[in-house]
């Protein structure tokens, strides 16, 4: 009942020095939150919410952990709703077209250059973390880093989209977007929770602008990226650039699909991290782990140079060890999925000394997985 609470008090409370704007850009409005003013050369971080949600639901028991908020104090941060999704947003005109997936992820430049901010660090859930890989594949001078929380990178085919439509007839649009974050066991188990998104989905987000978004996002295409194969496509290969880590829940719907999403990405810059007793909503169910996972995250990019987490670390760490969640490393991305794997962190004073002793580490590059 605790955690239902922490859920429930962090959807109504404020945040704080939050400053609102609906920024024009060529593929319609968008509402954005900012809050901080950007930080030197640093990046902004940039969020972005899944289906059924918007950034306050989908991001602030993430953003008012304390621990988060002591390294959120170094950066600034813009939380980018989806059109028509922001709390008492009115119901757009009759025949409005809503912007494609791909249109919501071209919206994001211009919201950079309406804030001034040079680059960013993003966090998306779900659609969101799908929308801001698009922006980062078309605009990678603009992403320094990605955590990608539940992401799809398969467009539906033809039977996807079938069976979505006759379930769009026969099933209410809230029961969609919950079997959409929630597995089955999550369902069953966590009926306080589950209600409480519920009565959220149902009565905070404008139910036909919700479906307009719904529709966007289950008519995207697949996600244009492919793993670099050495000596053949790692200058040609299409794939993200940037630093990317992958979350996802152990009990989340989403398994299968981030692993999948692993499988095509980088294995020198990616990082995929699985979270026990978690389901769909890791940011919500256990924002502790996820500030911990960040925190190393954002050191191995070389900012923060010196944070202590009052709640999960004993000792603070130095950016120059670039820490980047190095626990273990597996033979194969389904690994992930079996939890055969020894799952041990380790800290080390550079990177080459983190694969010392590791199964594979002196043949070809393997996704650092994660759990915890």
């Amino acid at each position: 009942m605790e955690e239902l609470q922490d859920v429930q008090l962090t959807e109504i409370k404020p945040l704080l020095n939050d400053k609102e704007h609906d920024i024009e850009t060529a593929c319609g409005v968008v509402h954005v939150t900012m809050r901080g003013t950007p930080k030197g050369n640093r990046p902004a971080i940039l969020t972005y919410h899944d289906i059924g949600l918007n950034h306050k639901s989908c991001f602030n028991a993430f953003f008012n952990f304390e621990d988060m908020q002591e390294i959120t104090q170094h950066f600034a941060v813009c939380h980018v709703d989806a059109p028509g999704q922001q709390e008492g947003a009115p119901p757009f005109p009759s025949g409005y077209q809503y912007p494609s997936i791909d249109e919501l992820a071209e919206m994001l430049p211009a919201v950079l250059t309406h804030l001034s901010l040079k680059s960013v660090i993003g966090i998306g859930v779900g659609a969101g973390a799908y929308i801001l890989s698009k922006f980062a594949l078309h605009h990678p001078d603009l992403v320094e880093g990605l955590v990608l929380v539940n992401i799809d990178p398969c467009g539906k085919g033809w039977m996807d989209w079938a069976a979505s439509k006759f379930s769009g007839w026969t099933t209410n649009i809230v029961d969609i977007v919950l079997a959409h974050h929630f597995g089955h066991e999550e369902l069953q188990a966590n009926l306080e929770l589950i209600q409480t998104y519920r009565l959220h989905i149902a009565q905070d987000i404008n139910q036909e602008n919700l479906q307009l978004f719904v529709t966007s996002y289950n008519s995207r295409r697949d996600l244009d990226i492919e793993r670099p194969v050495l000596g053949v496509t790692e200058e040609a290969g299409k794939t993200l650039k940037c630093p990317v880590l992958l979350v996802v829940g152990d009990s989340s719907p989403a398994v299968e699909a981030v692993v999948e999403c692993n499988s095509r990405l980088d294995p020198m810059n990616t990082t995929l991290l699985k979270m026990a007793d978690c389901g769909g909503l890791p940011q919500v169910v256990q924002p502790g782990k996820l500030t911990e996972a960040f925190k190393y995250f954002v050191q191995g990019m070389g900012y923060i140079p010196y944070v202590q987490l009052s709640h999960l670390s004993t000792e603070s760490v130095p950016s120059a060890s670039m820490t980047r969640l190095i626990r273990s490393r597996t033979q194969s991305s389904s690994s992930v999925g079996s939890g055969e794997s020894s799952q041990t962190r380790s800290q080390a004073s550079n990177p080459g000394e983190a694969a010392t002793g590791i199964p594979g580490a002196a043949g070809a590059p393997q996704t650092m997985e994660v759990s915890c």
